[in-house]
């Protein structure tokens, strides 16, 4: 009896994970013009890893989504909170947070899709002006655009609100 019910178990779990799987949130990102972006990093690494890492983000944004719902964004300029100040002696810049006019700006386009039809769409220019200034983050200070990532959650509360 309890190899039967610990088979029912596993063969629901299994069941509900695989479903779970096929009704997540389809995300896709695409960075128009990364090269002509106000302030990414400068080497092509660097570059790439700040994209990899909004990537990532927008897909745990669009995991929020509900069941069925997908996500487009298209980023069409990156400024990143900040300012590099450029170091000497072969080692790397370094991006200096003064919080005056260095906040971080996002300017993007997305759509959310429903079986195909589009519910939500716009353009947006999303920035955080007061990005130093006491917010309660869950990001660590570790955390790679911890300031950018913060505004984004931000932001995407409230188109869902809409």
């Amino acid at each position: 009896m309890k190899r039967v019910l610990r088979t029912v178990f596993v063969a629901t779990g299994a069941a509900l994970a695989l479903s779970a799987i096929n009704a997540s949130a389809t995300v896709t990102v695409t960075f128009t013009k990364p090269d002509s972006y106000a302030d990414m990093p400068f080497t092509a690494r660097d570059r790439e890893d700040v994209m990899k890492d909004l990537q990532k983000h927008f897909d745990k944004l669009g995991a929020k989504l509900p069941q069925g719902q997908d996500l487009k964004v298209e980023i069409l300029d990156i400024d990143l909170a900040g300012r590099i100040e450029p170091r000497f002696r072969g080692t790397n810049d370094i991006r200096v947070l003064r919080g005056s006019a260095d906040w971080p700006v996002i300017q993007l386009r997305y759509s959310i899709e429903s079986q195909g039809k589009v519910v939500k769409s716009g353009e947006a220019r999303v920035a955080d002006m007061n990005y130093l200034q006491g917010h309660v983050s869950s990001y660590s200070s570790n955390e790679s655009l911890r300031y950018e990532k913060k505004m984004l959650d931000d932001w995407f509360k409230t188109v869902l609100k809409q």
